[in-house]
């Protein structure tokens, strides 16, 4: 017997998951590594859906194994991949609602994200994935920071002049609008550029200032605390056809065990945090705090200038930000 391409991918996927025999599975594709919080939620679902003997097996490939990290959401909307843990901003391209997911000064702290998780703001981008066949699992923010060679980064005033990189370019337009100079680079270049005064200050998470090591080259870290500035959504997402197309058993293992991996989401995201902290402070690094009079300084600037630009450019912008800004 001859198997076509889809067939023997299929094959190959039970024969290398090690899947049970029999059972149905579905592929969940990511970009990090396998000791990443958001890995760990999606092992979380996946071993539930085991645990449940509903015959459906959930084989996980990471560290972009797959598909390329921002090249996910289309074959995931046509069926071609089953789920996926993505920063929904990445598709921003296709849907410009989803830049409200990476804006700033629009989610405060982690219990605020929670409750912006379960909000009408929300279910207008729920409703948006809906129009591309796309559902949400597991709602999850992950939080940053900013840090500095040059002085701690708490208010507008103290950006003025420096020369910073930004996660996502709605912060580089709050941050260009208080008075920096921008430049745009990975994550992974910022260690060189920072050594080298390429740049005197940089925003980005809180895994990203650990795991590079950025301790070793700032001299004032502020985390997120009671009160930060970037939060990105970065939700396990999964095809809606495909889920409908499940048995109820199946559809509510995958159910329970998108609940249990949320809540660990948001204790594992203000733990990153907290752990973030302690890194830097163990290493010398001076830690500094933004108040709410800060936060509140720099959404007035983001109103004016990332703001402004999302409602310009995307249908039904305002709305959608008042929604968003309606949360408490």
């Amino acid at each position: 017997m001859k198997f076509g391409p889809a067939s023997a991918l299929a094959a190959a996927l039970v024969l290398a998951g090690g899947a049970t025999a029999g059972a149905e599975t579905l592929r969940l594709s990511h970009q990090w590594s396998t000791g990443d919080v958001r890995h760990e939620v999606a092992q979380m679902v996946a071993d539930h859906v085991t645990a449940a003997d509903v015959g459906l097996e959930i084989q996980i490939f990471p560290s972009r194994s797959l598909f390329a990290p921002r090249e996910q959401y289309t074959p995931l909307s046509r069926g071609q991949l089953e789920m996926t843990v993505l920063p929904l901003a990445y598709a921003a391209g296709q849907r410009p609602a989803y830049n409200l997911t990476l804006m700033p000064g629009l989610v405060r702290n982690h219990d605020h994200a929670a409750r912006l998780n379960d909000s009408p703001f929300m279910d207008e981008i729920e409703a948006i994935l809906a129009e591309d066949d796309v559902m949400v699992l597991v709602h999850g923010y992950l939080a940053g920071g900013f840090g500095s060679t040059e002085g701690c980064i708490t208010n507008p005033d103290d950006v003025a002049g420096l020369q910073m990189r930004a996660a996502g370019a709605a912060f580089e337009q709050m941050l260009a609008a208080a008075g920096a100079s921008i430049t745009s680079m990975p994550s992974s270049e910022l260690y060189n550029a920072l050594q080298t005064g390429v740049v005197d200050a940089a925003n980005t998470s809180s895994s990203s200032f650990v795991s590079y090591r950025l301790y070793e080259q700032l001299g004032c870290y502020t985390p997120a605390g009671d009160v930060a500035l970037w939060f990105m959504y970065q939700p396990l997402l999964m095809n809606k056809s495909t889920f409908d197309g499940l048995s109820e058993d199946q559809q509510a293992a995958l159910l329970e065990g998108a609940a249990a991996a949320e809540a660990f989401y948001l204790e594992e995201a203000k733990a990153a945090d907290a752990a973030s902290a302690q890194a830097f402070e163990e290493n010398g690094v001076e830690i500094a705090a933004m108040t709410e009079e800060d936060f509140q300084a720099w959404r007035a600037i983001a109103m004016e200038s990332s703001y402004a630009d999302f409602v310009a450019d995307a249908p039904d912008g305002q709305r959608l930000l008042d929604l968003a800004l309606e949360v408490e």
